[in-house]
């Protein structure tokens, strides 16, 4: 039966791949890759020799029409991204949709992503919790740490470590230094850390010691009633 599988990619450790997920890359007609020349040290590593295309963010309303006409017509596809899991702050979500408009049957392998880890690993509520990703930029940021701050349920914030110290001050601005949280960068890679504490004590730390590597940031959610939004300078642009 053809379908689109959408297959996990370890997000550091290669020994989180799992054992199906390298047989449906090896039995797929094609390999959808966010970046083939990130991909292909993976694909070598364990011996995987199907065929790549490249499908990202910038491609991915062209191709996903000839994708689907090919899955229709009998093939099984499958898409990757860099690392982790393909629709989480990835390309996926798309592909996705659109198969499930044509009715084509989308197989989603569970698999590594890394806020997973960084949330129960901070310490912090995970019964419930808002997956924010990346902030926007520019225009609305300011408007969705509000909500944020407000939001009595931990929340989770993907960040490059260039702007790490910034939104570290933007979180103190609207949810008061004294609000837990933790930073965990590089899961599941050599150099993994997590730092907790206040959003005070972070933002102190990572101005003394520059991150590198990938970030997540965990904040605890307002407790008993909305947190109390100070003035914002932080406006949307």
């Amino acid at each position: 039966m053809s379908c689109l599988y959408i297959v996990p990619t370890p997000v550091g450790n290669l020994s989180d791949m799992t054992e199906r997920a390298v047989n449906v890359l090896r039995d797929v007609s094609l390999i959808l890759a966010e970046d083939t020349r990130t991909s292909a040290p993976l694909l070598k590593h364990f011996g995987i020799t199907t065929p790549t295309a490249s499908h990202h963010k910038f491609n991915e309303h062209d191709t996903a029409a000839a994708i689907i006409d090919r899955i229709a017509a009998g093939e099984s596809i499958a898409l990757i991204s860099d690392a982790g899991t393909p629709g989480i702050s990835d390309p996926g979500f798309l592909l996705s949709r659109e198969c499930r408009r044509r009715d084509i049957e989308v197989i989603t392998l569970p698999g590594p992503t890394a806020f997973v880890p960084a949330l129960v690993s901070s310490g912090l509520p995970c019964d419930k919790f808002v997956f924010e990703g990346f902030l926007p930029s520019k225009k609305g940021r300011a408007s969705r740490l509000a909500a944020l701050a407000a939001d009595e349920r931990t929340f989770i914030i993907y960040e490059s470590p260039l702007r790490l110290t910034k939104t570290l001050a933007q979180l103190i601005e609207v949810c008061g230094a004294d609000r837990p949280a933790a930073v965990a960068r590089e899961i599941s890679k050599l150099h993994e850390t997590t730092h907790r504490g206040s959003l005070a004590e972070l933002h102190a730390f990572f101005e003394a010691n520059q991150p590198r590597g990938e970030i997540v940031i965990i904040v605890g959610g307002a407790v008993n009633a909305p947190a109390k939004v100070h003035k914002n300078k932080y406006k949307d642009t």
